[in-house]
């Protein structure tokens, strides 16, 4: 899941961004509104965290633009402000939730989670079976015969881009767009290193190779 946090707090947006990547996501962060609606007009995220005051654009305003434009991602708006009227502003341009300064980092995760859980189960089941496995990507669990299997958040979200799309061929570019963040700069190659853990973990013949192509998940 790739998320994209627009907070002109700097010190609070790299201490979010730092916390939802130990949590398994990849998260992209500005600071500027204008540059936040271009991102998330381009890239296709999973949920924005939507900061209020913001230089360039306001976040009301970022947001009726991407629901004007047809773009329904979720968006978690956060406010210094307090007040009924700022949180029925918010809801009203489309936002999907509303967080008042100061809060805490784990309603912030759960509000997340929750979010994410509810777009899943509107565009489809929240559960993936393909490969003898049992894939909840809201409950980030992962189950064989009833037996949980034990995944690490990152490698979670590798086997989540496989499990999204059962059967189909998962290029390393989308693994890498999705998991890491754009600021990534290191080997693209880590994909594989994860990509060998998974096998050991779930079974070699669970995840295919296609030459050339990327890599799929098995199914009958």
């Amino acid at each position: 899941m790739r998320l994209l946090i627009v907070e002109d707090e700097r010190r609070l947006a790299v201490s979010l961004a730092k916390g939802l990547g130990a949590e398994g996501f990849a998260v992209d962060v500005v600071h500027d509104g204008l540059e936040g609606l271009h991102l998330a007009g381009e890239h296709g995220y999973d949920l924005l965290v939507l900061d209020i005051m913001l230089p360039g654009m306001n976040g009301f305003r970022i947001c009726a633009a991407l629901r004007a434009a047809g773009n329904d991602v979720p968006i978690l708006m956060l406010t210094a402000k307090d007040g009924e009227y700022d949180e029925a502003e918010g809801l009203d341009t489309g936002a999907d939730d509303y967080l008042t300064k100061p809060f805490s980092y784990v309603v912030l995760v759960a509000r997340i989670k929750a979010l994410l859980r509810r777009r899943g189960s509107s565009g489809g089941s929240p559960v993936v079976r393909a490969a003898g496995l049992v894939i909840g990507t809201g409950t980030r669990r992962v189950f064989r015969d009833d037996v949980e299997i034990a995944l690490t958040a990152k490698e979670f979200a590798v086997l989540e881009q496989l499990a999204l799309r059962p059967g189909e061929i998962v290029a390393k570019a989308h693994i890498l767009e999705h998991v890491w963040d754009f600021a990534y700069a290191g080997d693209p190659n880590i994909i594989e290193v994860y990509i060998s853990t998974l096998r050991r973990k779930l079974g070699p013949a669970t995840i295919q190779t296609v030459r050339g192509a990327g890599y799929r998940l098995a199914t009958p």
